[in-house]
């Protein structure tokens, strides 16, 4: 079900939101934290569908801010989703022109669960300085995605200056898998055999490629080479080189890897690209900063080499 308010306050949608729950239409208990999205008119509903997705694992109270035109009029419509409409969650969506356009902490405050956590996710473009932004300020954890970049290189360069306990990324969640079979891969190694060097190849828009690089270099200690491959291919592969062989895992489709290891047949494993709700329902089971993901992203990425181009026939 879905209840518009067009030219509304939220004092308005506050109650229309007790009324509703009055008729047993819509129930807060249960609600786990408060996600608020923060996007643009028009550009909400993927960033809602991967919320109501997510919210059947962490139900939660969805506020979607869709900033307008601050060349319009002030003026501010909203809609409220529940049922079929809203997954396990309730979605309130804040569509803001004018003066209300700018993301604002005041549009959501009394819309928030009373004594549940914040979690603040700018699916497109994120501000400078999430920490510091007006929902960043009250959030516990601030979700940004550096895909969406035009730069990602640049992208999580801006992201190592502004970093704050909190932030995450999506493209460092998107390397949950990759992390998991490396880790599998090398816990058959003693230390007798160290490894030597290490390749990654990835697309040149990946941000994923270059988190995934530093988190290498960090834990394992020794220089990457990183090779760029055509924009929208993702992660390629990642080879480890040891003295007596090398380990690699390559991924030539967007659903399978294989992984070769000097001395053993190949093996095929499942490694699909992960969907946007499963990457922001892995984020909203944790609330605590990621001190891995601050390393890499402060630490190891300034000690990357500038990519390789990869020649292509």
């Amino acid at each position: 079900m879905i209840v518009e308010l067009p030219n509304t306050t939220t004092s308005k949608i506050t109650k229309e939101i007790v009324n509703m729950r009055e008729q047993g239409g819509v129930v807060a208990l249960g609600r786990v934290l408060t996600l608020v999205v923060i996007t643009s008119s028009g550009a909400e509903e993927e960033a809602i569908t991967a919320a109501n997705l997510a919210s059947r694992e962490h139900p939660c109270r969805i506020i979607v801010l869709a900033a307008g035109s601050a060349d319009e009029a002030t003026r501010l419509d909203g809609e409220i989703r529940v049922g079929g409409d809203a997954g396990a969650s309730e979605v309130i969506v804040l569509r803001g022109s004018g003066e209300l356009a700018a993301e604002n902490e005041s549009l959501v405050s009394a819309l928030l669960l009373p004594d549940a956590p914040i979690v603040a996710w700018w699916p497109r473009q994120a501000p400078k300085f999430p920490s510091e932004s007006p929902i960043g300020r009250i959030a516990h954890r601030r979700i940004t995605d550096s895909s969406s970049a035009a730069d990602p290189r640049e992208a999580l360069s801006g992201m190592a200056h502004s970093y704050a306990d909190g932030d995450t990324d999506l493209a460092w969640t998107r390397l949950t898998n990759w992390r998991i079979q490396l880790a599998a891969a090398l816990d058959q190694y003693d230390g007798s055999d160290p490894i030597t060097a290490i390749s990654v190849e990835g697309a040149s828009d990946s941000p994923s490629t270059l988190l995934l690089a530093a988190w290498l270099q960090l834990a394992l200690a020794v220089p990457v080479s990183l090779s760029e491959n055509i924009a929208g291919s993702g992660i390629g592969s990642v080879t480890l080189e040891r003295s007596e062989g090398r380990v690699e895992l390559r991924r030539p489709d967007a659903m399978n890897a294989v992984l070769s290891q000097t001395g053993q047949p190949e093996q095929k494993i499942a490694l699909p690209r992960r969907s946007l709700q499963d990457c922001l329902a892995e984020e909203l089971r944790r609330l605590d900063p990621d001190e891995v993901f601050g390393e890499v992203l402060t630490k190891g990425l300034a000690k990357l080499p500038s990519p390789k181009k990869v020649a292509h026939s």
